[in-house]
């Protein structure tokens, strides 16, 4: 897909000021499917920004990744940010979003609107980050469940939520 670059982290790298990152996550819990997405927006010095969670109800796992990245690219635009590194856990989900994965058309929607978050007036670059790296939006997605459907936002003073982001940040895997 043009307009994002795709690139593999194994701990957090610091960027330079003008640019955030949006770790997501997203978490199915069965027996019902029961889908929820996190994340959160970091600045270039690892501090979070902001942070969101979603209640899906009832989808896949991936559905649930590619809604939280969707979710955490708004809050970022919202937010007024324009240099943008997107780290998602799943490569299934950045495959998809890319296009580079046959399962695409099944979520046609949803890199439809991916593609147009793109075609918006910023710079996203993607890039697949470690499950052990990604904690925090972990801790978020899986706290999403507790929440009533649809989006919400996070208090970014919200304890588990500046443990895990110090955890991401000193590359403690």
């Amino acid at each position: 897909m043009e307009g994002a670059k795709t690139r593999h982290e194994l701990a957090w790298l610091p960027l330079p000021a003008d640019w955030i990152v949006i770790n997501s996550d997203g978490s199915v819990k069965q027996p019902n499917s029961e889908a929820a997405a996190g994340g959160l927006l970091r600045n270039h010095l690892g501090r979070c920004v902001g942070a969101f969670v979603t209640n899906l109800g009832s989808c896949s796992i991936t559905r649930a990744e590619i809604i939280g990245a969707l979710t955490g690219l708004q809050l970022a635009w919202d937010q007024g940010h324009r240099k943008v590194l997107l780290r998602l856990d799943s490569t299934t989900a950045l495959a998809i979003l890319t296009g580079k994965d046959q399962e695409s058309r099944r979520y046609h929607n949803l890199t439809r609107r991916f593609q147009n978050l793109l075609q918006r007036n910023w710079e996203v670059h993607l890039s697949h980050s470690y499950r052990e790296c990604n904690k925090a939006a972990d801790y978020l997605a899986n706290k999403a469940h507790g929440f009533s459907l649809g989006a919400h936002a996070i208090d970014i003073s919200d304890p588990g939520l500046n443990f895990w982001t110090l955890y991401d940040t000193m590359g403690i895997t």
